[in-house]
């Protein structure tokens, strides 16, 4: 909702600061200028996108817009969900988890984390991970190298949205330009009338010149900055799966291993030592 509270104070601070300098408003309502520069925009990234892309982005703003990043309740239940995996290895061996990984959807540990099952890139990737375990044959260091590579091409992917929506923003004082040339050539027509009528149009022009700056550095580029950030943190969760799962592999106890992947959490969004340990203290592996 911080995105909607910013686009808010943004035209807030334009419109207000214009009226109170004696601006009117409603010069600056032109539907048509709307309609060239939006239009434009829309269709250079129809031209240029994948409709892969085209899908990706629209999930990325309306993921920002609704918040939907990890919480640090969030990454509570992802830790505990670890520690629990790991308890049942180191109680009944990686065979234990077999069905789990195959059919995650399905496993009775995966099900108790709603939160979790929600990710699905993040679920597929720890399924992926656990089953390399439960097959053997991969050590744990080819088992890190190959889950940053697949971190590194998912953040490849994730970066896209906000690429898109920066190079939006970069073209879009430019279409504001044209947009005022265009409004030029028509004033233009009306050279024989009075001033009035030549400064009129002169500034209906201008008004696409202001719309254009202003989606390009008050909302395009900020919601492209905003689409990273989001696509950064994604890539946090992920990192925390893969310090999880790489430490154990390595041998480390169950909840030393989930405290490999709490650090390597964001600092904000890090639940503390104390909150890790209440949530899995219940937490007992299942009958075999």
């Amino acid at each position: 909702m911080l995105v909607v509270v910013g686009l808010v104070v943004v035209t807030v601070s334009v419109l207000g600061g214009f009226m109170l300098e004696g601006g009117p408003l409603a010069l600056l309502f032109q539907p048509v200028e709307w309609l060239i520069i939006g239009g434009t925009a829309a269709g250079t990234v129809i031209i240029s996108t994948p409709r892969h892309y085209l899908g990706q982005l629209a999930t990325s703003l309306r993921n920002m817009v609704m918040g939907a990043t990890a919480r640090r309740d969030v990454y509570v239940d992802v830790l505990r969900l670890q520690y629990e995996l790991f308890v049942n290895v180191k109680k009944h061996g990686f065979i234990a988890l077999e069905r789990d990984v195959t059919e995650p959807a399905k496993s009775s540990i995966f099900s108790k984390y709603p939160s979790f099952l929600a990710r699905h890139h993040a679920l597929t990737f720890l399924a992926d991970s656990l089953r390399l375990l439960v097959d053997g044959g991969v050590s744990p260091y080819d088992l890190e190298a190959l889950l940053d590579r697949e971190i590194e091409t998912h953040h490849d992917e994730a970066s896209k949205p906000a690429a898109i929506l920066a190079k939006m923003g970069d073209t879009l004082p430019g279409l504001g330009i044209v947009t005022a040339v265009l409004g030029v050539v028509i004033a233009m027509q009306s050279i024989d009338g009075g001033a009035a009528e030549i400064g009129s149009k002169v500034a209906v022009a201008l008004v696409g010149t202001f719309l254009g700056v202003l989606l390009a550095y008050g909302v395009v580029n900020p919601l492209a900055a905003g689409v990273e950030t989001a696509a950064e943190h994604d890539i946090n969760y992920l990192h925390c799966l893969k310090a999880g799962v790489v430490a154990f592999s390595k041998g480390a106890a169950p909840f030393v291993a989930v405290e490999f992947a709490r650090r390597a959490i964001f600092a904000h969004e890090r639940p503390s030592l104390v909150d890790v340990e209440a949530s899995t203290m219940a937490v007992s592996p299942r009958q075999a």
